[in-house]
């Protein structure tokens, strides 16, 4: 296999283009488009988001140290786009792009009800990194949409049609490959033509 090498770069992909909601007190609420997030501690639960200084929405998050980290689906590629290309400066992200903002249950910022999932945060340290900040916040609260949900309430994110950004292009999420652990997992034990264990 040849390989050709290229001066360093963002080459990390496929990554989860999430849609940032983030609002002052009084003001109206926005919303980013963020590619650059990722979990970082699951006890406690904490995610990171990065966002250029220049962005409308750094200063929000910086200023309120909370937001909500909206999950993307198909029904949402459009709006993810847009609200990733125009400021919140100059229109009114939700009302532009149809969406309704969703009370969250532990901080000020709204979610967005049309995604699947809302995850409520609150900023816990930032680390200025260069062209982005980094927010590092922990998760206060999650709301998931009840649709996907089986009869025992275990969540299903399959049924969302989640997307994923890789250098400069959204996907769906497709074919699934296996689950957490099935390489080292026990095969069943071989059957005879019955269908009994031998």
């Amino acid at each position: 296999m040849a390989k050709e090498v290229w001066r360093p770069g963002n080459m990390l992909y496929p990554v989860p283009p999430v849609m940032v909601s983030c609002g002052r007190e009084g003001e109206t609420p926005n919303i980013i488009t963020v590619a650059w997030a990722g979990t970082i501690c699951s006890d406690p639960a904490m995610l990171s988001i990065s966002v250029r200084k220049e962005r409308f929405s750094h200063d929000i998050i910086r200023d309120t140290g909370e937001f909500v980290v909206n999950l993307t689906s198909k029904k949402l590629a459009y709006a993810a786009d847009w609200c990733g290309v125009r400021s919140g400066r100059d229109c009114d992200k939700f009302k532009e792009m149809k969406l309704t903002p969703l009370k969250s249950q532990k901080i000020s910022a709204p979610g967005i009800e049309e995604s699947p999932v809302n995850i409520e945060c609150k900023v816990k340290r930032v680390v200025e990194l260069g062209t982005h900040d980094m927010f590092i916040a922990e998760v206060v609260s999650v709301s998931v949409d009840d649709k996907l949900l089986d009869d025992k309430g275990r969540l299903n994110l399959g049924k969302a049609k989640l997307i994923a950004y890789s250098h400069g292009e959204y996907f769906m999420l497709g074919e699934k490959l296996g689950k957490f652990g099935y390489s080292v997992a026990k095969k069943n034990k071989s059957r005879n033509k019955t269908g009994k264990k031998k």
